[in-house]
């Protein structure tokens, strides 16, 4: 027993992590996130945008996301009544600052990379790009084609017919016939489900999409271990020196082909220079999108399909057949000529074919080297010489230590995320809300980092000299 209380300052330690959270936050510049601090704004006071940034990213570091829990835990747990300083705003509140400050919190991993430059954990030499998949906050029943939506639509103007009917009937029948109360409401629903029948049409007919969902018109069904999904595609970069995420990005694309090129540029402009190494798995396999990234000078670390599946070639392989550059035609392992025939359109794929097709007939080969009648076909690439060269790059022995570091670095964040602050699923929908929510857990995992890399006292003490 005790004589006098004591205070809750006294009951968090000195090197508690909950204080590295508090200094973390108050060193973010919130003009730059775009959250104005106006201290003589008149009107009804509101909660200083600082508490509720810090009520977030110290909630989701330890699986609290849930608005309602958030307000729980500042009614119960020590830590987050000393980090809220006594501060007990409700669920709704929460939820309204999440939801209307999406901009700002997508902002948030970027100065946390920026803060880990400056404190040297951030080298921005070598870059390593992955993506998981993590389900939206949608059902995968949601999601249906064009003609179902028509045959909606066409369900809900009958409805509104037979209500329109109705109510021409009480109108006739004036009195004693029942109120028109229930007949506006369901009009008023019918009329509200057209139009976001009519919505989901015209975002079909805008973005040639196959299948929309209803609930999240910008998520996509996605294949994973776990199954078929309404899902979103989260892209990470992680800088090679401490495995600290550098940016993210979640995409509507199911696989990774496209995202090499873009994902890299936003990293370099999150650390302001670009990077020296740039590396993937074989699912960022494009050579368009490598090219974009090679031309700047930056080494590309990203494996062919073949070569990630370290499948022997035939002796009959198209590495097999030579190429004249001057003559622009093949020549098979017995040296016969393959001469240009036509080009693909859609991707600029050249194709290459036997001159004669007795040749490849009459050939001791036939069978191994090819089986149709009609002889051999190549197809070569617009930029076939850079495949080759990246294909070279990647079998370099300082390219392979590289690529060997790559799972370990890459694939860290993402079991953090999911097994330790298990997150299944995204509780914002919209891309921007998803934006929003993969930025700040990517925080919570660079604060982690920090905390482990450094210790908590002197990362106080660098995040308070800033």
């Amino acid at each position: 027993m005790c004589l006098l209380p004591q205070s809750v300052e006294e009951y968090v330690a000195p090197d508690a992590p909950v204080r590295v959270y508090d200094a973390f936050v108050n060193a973010l510049d919130f003009a730059g996130l775009g959250i104005a601090i106006n201290p003589h704004k008149v009107g009804n006071s509101s909660y200083h945008p600082k508490a509720m940034l810090k009520l977030l990213v110290y909630g989701y570091s330890y699986g609290v996301r849930s608005s309602r829990k958030l307000e729980q835990e500042t009614h119960n747990n020590l830590t987050f009544i000393w980090l809220m300083g006594g501060l007990k705003p409700d669920f709704k509140t929460i939820a309204e600052f999440r939801r209307t400050n999406k901009q700002a919190l997508s902002g948030v991993l970027r100065q946390c990379a920026r803060l880990c430059i400056k404190l040297d954990l951030i080298a921005g030499n070598v870059l390593f790009l992955d993506g998981t998949k993590i389900r939206a906050n949608a059902s995968r029943d949601a999601t249906h084609d064009r003609a179902w939506y028509e045959q909606q639509l066409v369900a809900v103007d009958q409805r509104i017919a037979r209500l329109l009917e109705q109510c021409e009937e009480q109108d006739r029948g004036e009195e004693g016939l029942g109120s028109f109360v229930t007949i506006d409401n369901h009009l008023g629903k019918a009329e509200k489900l057209k139009q976001k029948i009519e919505t989901a049409l015209q975002e079909i007919n805008a973005t040639e999409k196959d299948k929309l969902n209803g609930t999240d018109p910008e998520c996509a069904i996605m294949h994973s271990i776990q199954g078929s999904h309404a899902s979103y595609n989260a892209q990470m970069v992680v800088d090679g020196k401490h495995s600290l995420i550098v940016h993210t990005d979640p995409v509507s694309d199911s696989n990774d082909r496209n995202q090499f090129a873009h994902q890299i540029n936003q990293a370099n402009h999150v650390l302001e220079n670009p990077c020296m190494v740039a590396c993937a798995d074989a699912g960022y396999a494009n050579t368009n999108e490598l090219e974009k990234i090679d031309e700047q000078g930056i080494t590309v670390i990203v494996p062919s399909q073949r070569q990630a599946q370290r499948t022997e070639e035939s002796p009959f392989s198209k590495s097999c057949f030579t190429y004249d550059h001057e003559q622009d035609c093949y020549y098979c392992p017995e040296g016969n000529r393959l001469t240009y025939r036509s080009t693909y359109r859609k991707n600029g794929k050249c194709t290459y074919k036997i001159e004669r097709a007795a040749l490849c007939r009459s050939c001791s080969h036939f069978g191994q080297c090819t089986r149709s009648r009609e002889g051999r076909k190549v197809v070569r690439l617009k930029n076939e010489v850079v495949k080759q060269h990246l294909e070279a790059q990647y079998q370099q022995p300082s390219s392979q230590q590289i690529y060997a570091r790559r799972k370990a670095s890459v694939e860290h964040p993402f079991g953090h995320i999911k097994r330790n602050l298990k997150v299944g699923a995204f509780l914002l929908r919209g891309i921007a809300g998803v934006r929003a929510e993969l930025s700040v857990l990517a925080t919570c995992f660079d604060v982690t980092r920090m905390i482990k890399l450094i210790g908590t006292t002197p990362l106080i003490q660098a995040l308070n000299a800033l």
